[in-house]
């Protein structure tokens, strides 16, 4: 019976682990490019609608709150249905709203919208889920922190890409204030045609589709528990709170930054939208190699038999992050704040892989709960920040303020730590598998 994969073999689609390995960041990096689409036109945007600066907290707000509730569901209907039908589903749902944005004609309609974009978040949990079902725990921390990596880079591509997208709009002789709308319809009509892709080149785990595996009787592991008793079993542990919290101070502040960036540099080091959208995006371009990094090296620390070095990896990195974004915070210039903000974009990109390298040990009876949860939380983390900055007023302040705080939540990592009996449960499992 087919196993879960010991290696990553970056250059083949010919077994179901490795499909589904490129076919989850593939989809998830269109997720996430359709997530991210609306935030490097919001100058232009603000300009159109008239929106004021509590106008564009509470959209920015709106664009992470539903994913809370979103990735909280995702996690056990991947229990119950398979990551297969669950990505399937969350791509076409998620379209209706990146298209419908296109169309929106006022403040309200608009902040409708980016609300509902918001679901397309939740693919991450997805994405950890498939390739934690698909690896085996030598390299689980690897293949989930590549996979979301690569994914994530959705994020800073959309950043980079839509801005030229709406002037080659522009170009074509479409006005401005059509062509933003023309530019966030391709988004939504790639999320489509990534569904159709996912379904059909897909299965939910080594040895087949949940469905057809129940069926016949065979156990799953992570779907044992399906839905509701998933999440309670998920929600029963404190490691996957205290994880909650860490995922919400890197994470977080990583869809934070993303929705901010490029209207901070406009509005503070007046760069123009090219130029801010290409600032912008080098952050979440960052996740083509940091959050694999983070997830290998905690492979690789965890190697010598010892799981909770996967903890303290993850207290250093934090650290870090922290540092990194008191620096950005008073950059007295442009050059300055793009130098801090690649710094701690670094280790902030590296914190959330490794946080995912430690999800498929925290309770293998409820994977979908744990990764949902735990998902969930760097929405929080989002959504927590945009209050932040909503009651400030002031972004350089909310930028110092959360420097403090996710070092503070550091050690939450530490307090994660496991027993002695679950950490020579996993070196035995490593050596099994190698």
């Amino acid at each position: 019976m087919a196993s879960k994969a010991t290696s990553i073999k970056l250059f083949s689609i010919s077994t179901p682990q490795m499909r589904a390995f490129h076919l989850t960041w593939m989809a998830f990096f269109v997720c996430f490019f359709a997530w991210f689409a609306c935030a490097p036109l919001m100058p232009v945007i603000k300009g159109e609608f008239g929106l004021t600066v509590a106008q564009i907290a509470n959209i920015n707000i709106a664009a992470v709150a539903v994913t809370i509730v979103v990735r909280l569901i995702i996690g056990p209907l991947c229990d119950h249905f398979g990551p297969r039908k669950a990505y399937t589903g969350l791509l076409l749902l998620g379209s209706i709203p990146v298209i419908g944005v296109a169309f929106a004609q006022s403040y309200e309609s608009f902040l409708f919208f980016r609300l509902a974009i918001g679901a397309a978040g939740a693919s991450f949990v997805i994405t950890q889920y498939h390739t934690s079902v698909m690896f085996a725990p030598k390299v689980v921390g690897t293949a989930n922190a590549a996979a979301a990596g690569w994914g994530n880079a959705g994020g800073g591509a959309a950043q980079a890409a839509m801005p030229l997208l709406m002037a080659a709009m522009v170009m074509l002789g479409v006005g401005e204030g059509y062509g933003w709308r023309a530019a966030l319809i391709v988004p939504g009509v790639l999320m489509i045609i990534m569904a159709g892709v996912y379904y059909r080149f897909t299965q939910d785990c080594p040895q087949g589709n949940f469905a057809e595996l129940r069926a016949a009787g065979i156990t799953i592991e992570g779907g044992k528990k399906g839905g509701w008793d998933s999440f309670k079993l998920a929600a029963s542990n404190y490691r996957v709170w205290l994880l909650f919290v860490t995922y919400g101070a890197c994470f977080g502040i990583e869809i934070f930054i993303h929705n901010i960036a490029a209207t901070y540099y406009v509005d503070h080091f007046k760069l123009t939208l090219a130029q801010a959208g290409m600032a912008a995006g080098s952050f979440g371009l960052l996740a083509l190699f940091a959050r694999a990094l983070g997830g290998w090296t905690s492979d690789k620390f965890a190697a010598a038999g010892n799981l909770n070095n996967r903890v303290n990896l993850l207290f250093v990195l934090m650290l870090g992050e922290g540092a990194g974004l008191l620096m950005f915070a008073h950059a007295g210039n442009a050059t300055l704040a793009i130098a801090a903000m690649l710094f701690f974009g670094l280790f902030t990109h590296m914190a959330c892989g490794a946080t995912y390298a430690v999800v498929p040990f925290v309770d293998k009876r409820a994977l979908g709960g744990v990764a949902g949860i735990i998902g969930a939380g760097g929405n929080v983390g989002a959504v927590a920040a945009g209050f932040l900055m909503k009651g400030t007023g002031d972004v350089q302040q909310t930028l110092s303020i959360l420097g403090v705080l996710v070092a503070v939540s550091a050690l939450c990592a530490l307090a994660a730590r496991f027993s002695s009996d679950a950490v020579e449960e996993s070196a035995i499992a490593t050596k099994l598998a190698a």
